[in-house]
């Protein structure tokens, strides 16, 4: 029995043992109860199984790993400062754009909670967040590559990483439970991250569109809902008309305001429309400009008066919250012609934009030299428009390929400005660093919070012996680093949700160097973004680093010893001095590159039916296997027929010690720079394929430089968007 009095509540034993046993579940409190302990007025919200106002506070430091200054390419290096006749585009001054790999839920609580927030807040504070995040549960992380020179070459379907594959299964392995809790935690963070004046747009289907509002209006408030807007993106017709249903032609976006009343809005104005211009502005002064006639009264004898609205003064028609005159990239008549390279915006990135969408949003929401963000940027067309309205800006994502695609276009636009005279901002790649190393899979929520670090140890545990057992090594529990031995090789196993860090990387090496061992071999899925392997080489160890396949999670190929470990790739670099006297020229060519990835090689043969081809991955060459419709006779073609062919991008840093990585840290409650002991790649000069031009130079710009010894760093983007970073010691 339940009893109220003078405002306490009294509980039965039974009651109390109830509550007791959902808040130590961290699960939600049903409803009888609920409201009970915090009020009677039963209002909508939505709930979900493991639902929690926790937010992650987590403070990680961000770590630059390139930097890119000034768009470089061609012959010619020059010195970036111009003449008196160079009327050039320049880099302005301060603030520096910020595009981050990682999982957005530490970079957003990083931004939040760390040093960063004060750069941010001396910008003005953070004005406008776009972000399209996944709402498509039958999407994953795939997407087509294309190889080598030509255009129209062979392409092959990347699959995700297995990093990318436990965020899909994160998000989406629950339902819409774990999509619902994924968005609902970033969107809190999202929400204290805005300046107050902010706004935030979010792009989702009709999927997920209902929930995703009511999580809004919960974060945020009903009353900041400033518009739902109905992106109508294309025509009834074509291969979305075949069926019964009506044809969808819609997505939603979500506009909340961190504060309506004190949002920035600029109006926006469509062109008019053929009809209503012919309707109404049908009328011409002496002067030839074309006017519409508006009564504006009557006079004393009672006829009307009439204003002229000339058009060349009026700013258009008043945008709805419908819009149907933005199209798909893809609705565009030139993306099925063979010359779509032209066509800049299509860059066959999945789910990509169009700019003219976002263009309108940063436009709507945001002032010049205002900062904006996108936190699920996958190619980077915010960030592309944002550079292109003279926004500042943040861009995250998880897929390293969707960070090397958004560098890629950001350097193209560098370019592009610098041509037509307009000033352009640097950029800097980050990773979030020092991760917490996480449990590898999940955990049961209904367990209480001591039986679940038992079973994420537990579970730990049986991935580092399937690991050890897929590479045919034996268990060690002696370090704490190392957890297997290969006869004579000590094996080292990077986390299965994380890549393989630096700092990772520096406490094996630190450990073997106490216990007199040189030999080891480190696993990882992944790799950190601007990890440089050669320098362990040189601290006296024999250090290998190897891909762990997907192959592993095969239990037949694990017990058929058909799971094979590959090395990272391999960089061959040649430095070229010319010059005579104190001042030199220094170019470096880029001589080989190899990859060992393998992808669907395994009974592609056998599987593979008449008539059909299919492209794979063997040993670190691509190869279209073809089965002859008649005979059904297998041929194999090589289609990687030189090493080139596994780059997209390459960049040269001419003096990689000359930049310390510098990160701000908070101790004591005070913040202070640290040196991380590391160096931040300065982008120089770099070379990469587009679309439209799919050739490299082998060989860069030479750079004047004095005498003295230099380390240059020569970085290397594959095909997949993986990065291999080379240092070589040049004396001039």
């Amino acid at each position: 029995m339940t009893n109220s009095k003078n405002n306490q509540i009294f509980l039965s034993d039974n009651e109390k043992r109830d509550i007791t046993k959902f808040l130590e579940a961290n699960k939600p409190l049903p409803d009888k109860y609920r409201f009970l302990l915090f009020g009677d007025k039963n209002e909508v919200e939505l709930v979900w199984n493991g639902k929690s106002n926790e937010v992650t506070n987590v403070v990680l430091p961000f770590q630059v790993i390139e930097q890119i200054d000034e768009p470089r390419e061609g012959k010619e290096f020059g010195d970036g400062r111009g003449t008196l006749f160079d009327f050039s585009g320049k880099q302005v001054a301060g603030w520096t754009n910020k595009l981050i790999w990682g999982d957005n839920k530490l970079i957003l609580s990083s931004l939040k909670n760390g040093p960063m927030r004060k750069e941010i807040e001396a910008q003005g504070g953070l004005k406008l967040i776009y972000i399209d995040p996944p709402f498509d549960v039958g999407a994953d992380f795939s997407m087509d590559i294309t190889i080598g020179d030509k255009e129209d070459g062979e392409s092959f379907t990347k699959k995700p990483s297995v990093i990318e594959e436990v965020a899909f299964r994160d998000t989406w392995g629950n339902g819409v439970d774990s999509y619902v809790a994924m968005i609902y935690e970033r969107l809190k963070l999202m929400h204290e991250l805005l300046a107050e004046n902010g706004s935030i747009y979010v792009h989702c289907g009709i999927q997920v569109n209902h929930y995703v509002r009511l999580a809004m209006e919960e974060i945020f408030g009903k009353n900041n809902l400033v518009s739902e807007i109905i992106w109508s993106y294309g025509t009834p017709s074509g291969g979305r008309a075949s069926g019964t249903k009506l044809v969808k032609i819609h997505e939603y976006i979500l506009h909340f305001a961190k504060n309506y009343d004190n949002r920035i809005e600029n109006k926006i104005y469509l062109p008019y429309a053929e009809k209503y211009l012919k309707d109404w502005f049908k009328y011409t002064d002496e002067n030839g400009r074309v006017y519409r006639q508006r009564i504006r009264g009557k006079s004393s004898d009672g006829k009307p008066i009439y204003e002229r609205q000339y058009l060349d003064e009026s700013p258009g028609e008043p945008a709805s919250t419908v819009w149907k005159d933005i199209k798909q990239i893809y609705a565009d008549p030139r993306a099925f012609k063979a010359n779509q390279g032209d066509y800049s915006e299509i860059l066959d990135y999945p789910t990509q934009k169009p700019e003219s969408l976002i263009e309108r949003i940063i436009n709507a929401s945001s002032n010049e030299g205002d900062l904006v963000a996108d936190f699920f940027c996958g190619s980077g067309t915010t960030l592309a428009v944002a550079e292109k309205l003279g926004r500042k800006w943040i861009g995250s994502d998880l897929g390293k390929f969707g960070i090397h695609t958004s560098r890629k276009r950001m350097i193209g636009i560098q370019r592009e400005l610098k041509k037509a005279g307009k000033d352009f901002r640097a950029f800097e790649i980050l990773n979030v660093g020092r991760y917490e190393r996480e449990s590898f899979l999940d955990t049961n929520n209904d367990l209480r919070a001591e039986e679940k670090a038992k079973q994420a140890e537990r579970k730990e545990k049986d991935f580092i012996k399937l690991i050890l057992s897929a590479y045919k090594a034996e268990a060690v529990d002696s370090f704490v680093n190392v957890v297997g031995k290969k006869r004579d090789r000590l094996v080292a196993i990077g986390p299965i949700n994380l890549p393989v860090s630096q700092k990772f990387i520096q406490e094996i090496v630190k450990e073997l160097k106490e216990k007199n061992i040189t030999k080891v071999d480190v696993l990882g899925f992944d790799y950190e973004m601007g990890l440089i392997f050669d320098e362990f080489v040189t601290q006296g160890m024999d250090i290998a680093f190897k891909i762990i396949p997907r192959e592993v999670f095969d239990k037949r190929a694990v017990e058929r010893g058909q799971v094979n470990f590959y090395d990272v790739a391999y960089i061959e670099a040649k430095p070229i001095v010319t010059g005579r006297g104190n001042m030199k020229e220094l170019s470096i060519e880029l001589a080989d590159f190899s990859v060992f990835y393998n992808q669907d090689n395994g009974a592609v043969e056998e599987e593979l039916k008449a008539g059909r081809s299919k492209v794979i991955i063997e040993n670190g060459q691509v190869i279209k296997v073809t089965k002859d419709k008649d005979t059904e006779l297998v041929s194999r073609e090589v289609l990687t027929k030189k090493w080139s062919d596994w780059i997209d991008y390459w960049a040269v840093d001419y003096n990689f010690a000359d930049r310390k990585e510098i990160i701000k840290v908070i101790e004591n409650d005070k913040e202070k720079e640290v040196w991380t002991g590391d160096y931040i790649f300065d982008n120089e000069w770099q070379s990469f394929r587009t679309k439209k031009n799919r050739n490299l130079e082998f060989k860069s710009a030479p750079k004047e430089l004095p005498k003295g010894d230099y380390k240059v760093a020569v970085k290397v983007v594959d095909i997949f968007g993986n990065d291999t970073t080379r240092v070589i010691d040049v004396k001039i």
